[in-house]
Formats: C-alpha cells, sequence, structure tokens
C-alpha cells in the first residue's frame, strides 16, 4: 500500500503521540524514523498518563508492529524503563515492537559532553533537553557511531571503551565535573535488555510490508520549526524532522509516501531558547501555560506560549507537502472572549507572509487577525460556531483541510470532521 507521514508543524509538542495513538488501528505498523529520547509523546489511556520517549506511540495496540527506525537514536538504559513501564501495563513491547540493527546508540559520555557544551554556552545556551542527542549525530555522521547491532558483535566492549575514550579527551577541554559510575552502571543494563528485544534489518522489512499491501504510519518526533537544516538555527534540534527524513529514517523510497498529515495547537509553544515571533511574556500567555498545562514531558520545564503562527505554519506546510492538519489543544482557548492569529510579520516596516532568515538576531513583528472566542466546554457532539469559523479561517488561510480537531486530554476527546 503505502506509507503516511505524521509529524509536528510547530516546535514540537504538537500533541502527535495521542493523534498517532488514535490513527493507529488504521494501520498494520507504526515506525519512528527519527529523534531520540529528547521527544516526549503523551498519552492519556483510560485516565493512565505515560509518556513514550522512543517506544512508537501505536504500543498500545496489541495486533499493529512498532518499529524503531535507523534514524532514531537510542539511550538503552531509556528504551529499559520506557519497557519496563509498558509491561507494568500490561502490554508486550517485546512482541510487538522492532529495532533497526542500524540505529546508533547514545553512550553515558555523550550526555555528558551534551551537557559539559551547553554549560559553556552560558547565556547563550540553546536549550538542550542533555540527552546526548547532538554528540550522537556528530559520531553518527563523524562515522564514530555504535550502532544496535554492534551490541551482538565479540568485540563490542573494546568498541564501546574506544568511543569513551574519544569523548574523554574531548571533555577536558571543558571546566566539567562529572562522575560516569552510575552512568555507565545503567547503560549496561539497558543493553542486557536491548539484547532481549527484536532488531531487524528495516529496509527490508519495511519494504516487504510495502510489497505486502501493508498501511504503515510513519511518527515524526520535535517539530518541523526544529529541523537542524531548516528550522529556528542554531536553535533546532540534531536529526531533520521534516517528511522527507521518513525516507532516509526508515530505509523507504519517496513515491511509497501518501499522506503527509501536520499537527498544529491552536496556539504556539516552544522550549528553551531561539526565536519566537508570537510569544507572549504577559498574563495572557501565564493563562495559556496553566490552562494547556504546558511544561515539558521530557524535561519538565515550562513552555513558552503565544499565539498561533500561519506565515511559520505555511513554510512548515510547503516543506513537509502536508496533505491535511490536526488542530489540537482548542479546548485549552477556551478561557479566552478573543483570539488572535499571526497572518504575517513586519520587519524594518515591510509585511511580508514569509519567515525571514535570522529571525534570532531580528525578531519580526507579528501582524494579527482578531476573532471571537468559543468560552464553552467542548463536546465531541458539535462544536460552538465561534471555533468553527476559526478552523474554516485556518482552512482557507492554509488552503488544506483540518480532518480531526482535539478538544480534551483523552484518546476519545477528538472530533473527526466530514
Amino acid at each position: 500500500m503505502a506509507v503516511d507521514v505524521l509529524l509536528g508543524l510547530q516546535w514540537g509538542d504538537e500533541g502527535k503521540g495521542k493523534i498517532v495513538d488514535f490513527l493507529a488501528p488504521n494501520y498494520d505498523i507504526i515506525a519512528r524514523f527519527q529523534g531520540g529520547p529528547n521527544a516526549g509523546h503523551t498519552l492519556i489511556i483510560n485516565g493512565v498518563k505515560t509518556v513514550l520517549h522512543t517506544v512508537p506511540s501505536g504500543i498500545f495496540h496489541k495486533n499493529i508492529i512498532n518499529v524503531i527506525g535507523n534514524g532514531v537514536v537510542i539511550d538503552p538504559y531509556t528504551l529499559k524503563l520506557e519497557i519496563n513501564n509498558l509491561e507494568n501495563l500490561g502490554l508486550l513491547p517485546k512482541k510487538n515492537l522492532l529495532i533497526s540493527q542500524k540505529a546508533h546508540l547514545i553512550l553515558p559520555t555523550h550526555k555528558i559532553l551534551d551537557a559539559a557544551s551547553e554549560n559553556a554556552k552560558g547565556k547563550e545556551k540553546i536549550g538542550s533537553t542533555l540527552k546526548g542527542i547532538g554528540p550522537t549525530y556528530m559520531d553518527k555522521t563523524g562515522r564514530n557511531g555504535l550502532r544496535v547491532g554492534d551490541i551482538f558483535l565479540s568485540d563490542f566492549e573494546t568498541q564501546y571503551e574506544k568511543l569513551k575514550e574519544k569523548h574523554l579527551k574531548l571533555l577536558q577541554l571543558y571546566d566539567y565535573n562529572f562522575d560516569l559510575t552510575d552512568f555507565e552502571a545503567h547503560w549496561w543494563e539497558g543493553i542486557e535488555t536491548l539484547k532481549t528485544l527484536q532488531t531487524t534489518d528495516v529496509v527490508y522489512f519495511m519494504n516487504q510490508a510495502l510489497k505486502e499491501g501493508k498501511n504503515i504510519l510513519a511518527e515524526g518526533a520535535q517539530g518541523t520549526m526544529l529541523d537542524i537544516d531548516f528550522g529556528s538555527y542554531p536553535f533546532v534540534t540534531s536529526s531533520n524532522t521534516i517528511s522527507a527524513a521518513a525516507c532516509k529514517g526508515l530505509g523507504i523510497p519517496p513515491q511509497a509516501i501518501k499522506e503527509v498529515i501536520g499537527i498544529t495547537k491552536a496556539y504556539c509553544t516552544r522550549v528553551g531558547g531561539g526565536p519566537f515571533p508570537t510569544e507572549l511574556k504577559d498574563d495572557t500567555g501565564e493563562q495559556l501555560r496553566q490552562q494547556g498545562h504546558e511544561f515539558g514531558a521530557t524535561t519538565g520545564r515550562p513552555r513558552r506560549c503565544g499565539w498561533i503562527d500561519l506565515p511559520a505554519l505555511r513554510y512548515a506546510i510547503y516543506l513537509n507537502g502536508v496533505t491535511q492538519i490536526v488542530l489540537t489543544k482548542a479546548d485549552v482557548m477556551n478561557i479566552f472572549d478573543v483570539v488572535k492569529l499571526c497572518t504575517k510579520y513586519e520587519l524594518d516596516g515591510v509585511q511580508s507572509k514569509q519567515l525571514p532568515f535570522d529571525m534570532e538576531r531580528k525578531l519580526p513583528k507579528p501582524i494579527y487577525a482578531e476573532m471571537k472566542g468559543w468560552q464553552e466546554t467542548l463536546t465531541v457532539e458539535t462544536l460552538p460556531a465561534e471555533l468553527v469559523y476559526y478552523v474554516q479561517y485556518l482552512e482557507d488561510e492554509l488552503d488544506l483541510p483540518v480532518k480531526i480537531v482535539s478538544i480534551g486530554p483523552g484518546r476519545n476527546e477528538l472530533v473527526v470532521r466530514k
């Protein structure tokens, strides 16, 4: 059949996990194609909150195969904890989870390098999650990394020590104190768990699945505006977060991609540093944060909040070839009598719908459209007229259908529009 791609159109935290879980029954395979444990996909199922960092969000469906692709970087200990948690919930992740042999491993020293580097930046910190993601991708592109398939080789410990020594030499460049003891003990525990999981050559697995007519959903992490090439550089993640990354992160051809499902909140959030044109540093921004429980699923850090940004959304739609939109957290806006949408920017007296080259050095001023808020509790039966107008306004401005509207955190609090 084909591969549909689901990804975030903002700076991450758009609610992708819940939507993947909802759509999962339509697919045979759910596959993560990039990122690492810096992701935090939150699902609330039967009142129980679960945060997935590495495992795809289709894991709660026992008849669906979940794949961790070669574009993902894996922290073995984080994965071990995740597997344990899923088993405690009565799931069988070892039965329906496959891991690419070519996915790279995050070492304990990767995490320490990440923390030391971020610490050295002082006021210029980029807001790293300190999970070792960046240093791991650097070793991957520098052809020094260790991969999942390496753990089964007789000289794996020798390979590990060699890379560790390289990292320790690099750490001498920093004024940073650390102790590897606990990190390493946990890491080796994770390696033992990893050895009990199913690994595969994802290229052959995915392409055979396509030949057999399987339906596949590729699940992205982070968001388009954090893409290493096209995001708000240098305040970005270390992987490509756009739909094109699904091909190289899963070993599938471009022509296999059919639908591209873009997720956006009804407002904007961002964690860490970097430009954010519509950020609200006032009481309204704090209301959004509290009402939306906007605190990082991975880091716990408070998210910066602001009105929805249509120029940034258009940019993300172009990059990804988005075919349909899912709007999340519409219920968070219930408290406002007036809602705003940034329709264009003003920079040096000139208005434009395009993103400037470098927003960090010169932040554009957002130009807003205003409309009446809906100010009522939302139900799946009927959306209020004001929210319907808001959705239709988005459809007209973005020239795409909004197929699903999320009106609450639960897995069934979704309105599928016809």
